[in-house]
């Protein structure tokens, strides 16, 4: 899926620009950073993985909620200098296109899902 793709590459960008942070934030910012980006791919995996529509959105509305949570950790780590503004606005706007195209499939699975209750 190309949501994935495009999710996965800002999780792997999130992990390089994270390498350098300090030692003393390997169990806390980067850690966290990580896992909420990394977090964005795995559920939109999950679900394609899954069959019922009401199953599918509810894990796009957790890779949605991993993407902000994301950007919150992004906008930290760029106050405190962790994180070149530059580049954490070059990721924000990534992560801003992957929100918009995650809600487009959850508009689409909610038509989907009244239209097979309906019985069209």
């Amino acid at each position: 899926m190309p949501i994935w793709k495009r999710a996965m590459e800002i999780a792997e960008e999130i992990h390089t620009i994270t390498e350098k942070l300090p030692r003393k934030e390997d169990y806390g910012f980067t850690s966290q950073i990580r896992r909420a980006a990394l977090s964005i791919p795995s559920n939109i995996a999950e679900a394609y993985g899954r069959h019922h529509i009401a199953d599918k959105i509810n894990f796009y509305y957790m890779s949605r909620g991993s993407l902000t949570e994301t950007q919150n950790h992004l906008e930290y780590g760029k106050r405190v200098n962790y994180i070149e503004a530059r580049r954490a606005e070059m990721i924000d706007k990534g992560l801003c296109g992957l929100y918009n195209e995650i809600n487009k499939i959850i508009l689409s699975l909610k038509r989907k899902g009244r239209t097979v209750k309906d019985g069209v």
